[in-house]
């Protein structure tokens, strides 16, 4: 890999900063309860308006500049570059199309044989007076035959920080060529994807077991439907369809979930279950890295291993938090959103159908691959399926090492006034000392605090009473201070943002003047961008 300087990593450092530094509007004090809006069965457009609203003092920038270089120096010239491109998510840049199939040595003979495979994302469906529309979403690939070898290969160039495949013990060897494997297919674009049959779902839950997400099993709505269009450019198809009833219960006469299962034809793979949604009721929308499984992208080396090669593995007992909320929050839909592009998500499907209640899953498209649709596509995300059921309301869940999150979140409570009930934020920095990525918390100055929590452990987020709204538990201290926590030298805030009601305070310390011990590289770089101004 080539060496990496600091001029090079300025502008997409400085993106994240940019975006993480606008703060969201307050709510307003006056404002009257709000008509529920017609549910929307198109998708939002991205909206990518970045301002540019933090300062820094000249004294700064000098010391920062050059401790930016000697971070980059002691990570070494070997680490991949989307990793040090200031967006904490480590499968950016991926090739995809025929920069696979050049890679790979493919001929068009070659590539005409292999089989059709669909990656299809599990839907949610919405009621409207036109009846179930079904958010039908994936993509269609074709799977080269690729050795073991080249996939050590391709692994060990781009993916793997600091060792090697063949260091690996051989069930993370195994793990590291099947998402290697999952990077280098061969998209499908501008092609038809087949007809989908859809008929009842027999069960749900995490790993299949009854009561994960309250659903019920649907008493109708057997047909096969054909999507209109044909996949993008990427082989990425997105589109609510319009699907007959054929005895499904209108989503505004039932409060329970029914589940569809969904078969795409001529293809190997691509089986979903569909939920559809009833009008009113709640959303849990969440997270998956580091909030669900312990991932540590704010950490190239360990995330890297993480996410690539290690066995995924839920984050201390949030499984069981999931497990009760599925129990006693009847009827609550279960959503998964993560940033991850779509070639990986299957990895993240399993982990979640196995350790955390079913339900429907949302991921960034391929063609949204550029670095301002990146660091918007949550929101655009979020927006849509907040359009897509105006009267229900939702529960947020994530961590602080987000910008998007620590943006998105307050955000949506502003934008769509009366349907955020709760937000939970996991403070990564206060419990793993790894965690060096400095937050914004201005989005939460003019929130109730009723509404939303920063936690350390997942017992925090016991004995809450999310039904009604009651979602901060008054034994965890929240100090907040609202502004940038963690900055360098001093520059924000120095107050812990909270405690945990196990007692625990962890390193929350480690904020304000001691972060210029260790503050990742891509915040100080991001912090030089302004010296050019």
């Amino acid at each position: 890999m080539p060496s990496l300087g600091v001029r090079s990593l300025l502008l997409p450092a400085s993106l994240s900063l940019l975006v993480a530094a606008s703060p969201a509007p307050g709510p307003r004090p006056d404002a009257n309860p709000v008509a529920p809006r017609e549910p929307l069965i198109t998708a939002s457009p991205v909206q990518y308006h970045p301002s540019r609203t933090l300062k820094y003092r000249r004294d700064i920038l000098s010391s920062v500049e050059g401790y930016a270089n000697s971070v980059l120096s002691d990570l070494g010239s070997g680490i991949p570059s989307y990793v040090a491109s200031g967006i904490p998510n480590y499968f950016q840049g991926f090739p995809t199309g025929k920069d696979v199939q050049s890679s790979l040595g493919l001929s068009d003979s070659d590539l005409a044989a292999l089989p059709t495979q669909v990656l299809s994302l599990d839907p949610y469906a919405n009621y409207t007076a036109q009846g179930w529309n079904v958010l039908f979403h994936g993509m269609v690939y074709k799977q080269p035959n690729t050795s073991a070898q080249t996939l050590d290969d391709l692994a060990n160039k781009l993916f793997i920080y600091g060792t090697n495949v063949s260091s690996l013990p051989p069930d993370q060897q195994a793990q590291t060529r099947n998402v290697t494997s999952e990077i280098f297919v061969v998209q499908q674009g501008n092609v038809a994807v087949s007809p989908i049959h859809i008929e009842p779902a027999q069960s749900q839950g995490g790993s299949g077991q009854p009561g994960g997400g309250g659903a019920t099993t649907a008493t109708g709505g057997t047909q096969d439907i054909t999507l209109p269009g044909n996949t993008t450019v990427e082989g990425d198809f997105t589109v609510f369809m319009p699907i007959n009833s054929n005895g499904l219960t209108p989503g505004n006469a039932t409060s329970q979930i029914q589940r569809l299962n969904t078969y795409v034809g001529g293809a190997t793979l691509g089986n979903a279950t569909a939920y559809l949604v009833p009008d009113q009721g709640l959303t849990v929308i969440s997270d998956i890295d580091d909030i669900l499984r312990i991932t540590k992208i704010y950490e190239p080396k360990e995330g890297l291993l993480n996410s690539f090669a290690r066995p995924y593995t839920a984050w201390e007992n949030m499984p069981s938090i999931y497990a009760n909320w599925s129990q006693s929050l009847p009827n609550t839909h279960f959503h998964y959103l993560t940033t991850t592009p779509e070639q990986v998500t299957r990895n993240y499907m399993q982990f979640i159908y196995s350790t955390y209640p079913c339900g429907s899953f949302d991921d960034r498209p391929l063609n949204f691959s550029d670095i301002s649709a990146t660091l918007s596509i949550r929101k655009f995300l979020l927006n849509r399926i907040f359009e897509t059921f105006p009267q229900r309301k939702f529960v947020l869940v994530a961590d602080t090492s987000n910008s998007d999150v620590m943006r998105d979140y307050p955000a949506m409570a502003t934008d769509f006034p009366g349907q955020v009930q709760c937000i939970f934020l996991r403070n990564t920095t206060a419990t793993d000392p790894g965690d060096r990525f400095p937050y914004d918390t201005s989005g939460f100055k003019n929130l109730n605090q009723n509404s939303y929590m920063f936690f350390l452990n997942p017992d925090d987020l016991t004995n809450l009473d999310i039904a009604n709204g009651h979602c901060y538990n008054q034994s965890i201290p929240q100090n907040l201070t609202f502004g940038y926590q963690g900055l360098p030298f001093g520059a924000g805030s120095t107050a812990a943002v909270n405690g945990s009601a196990n007692g625990s305070s962890a390193s929350a310390a480690m904020h304000g003047a001691s972060a210029q011990v260790g503050l990742t590289f891509a915040a100080f770089v991001g912090a030089v961008f302004w010296s050019l101004f």
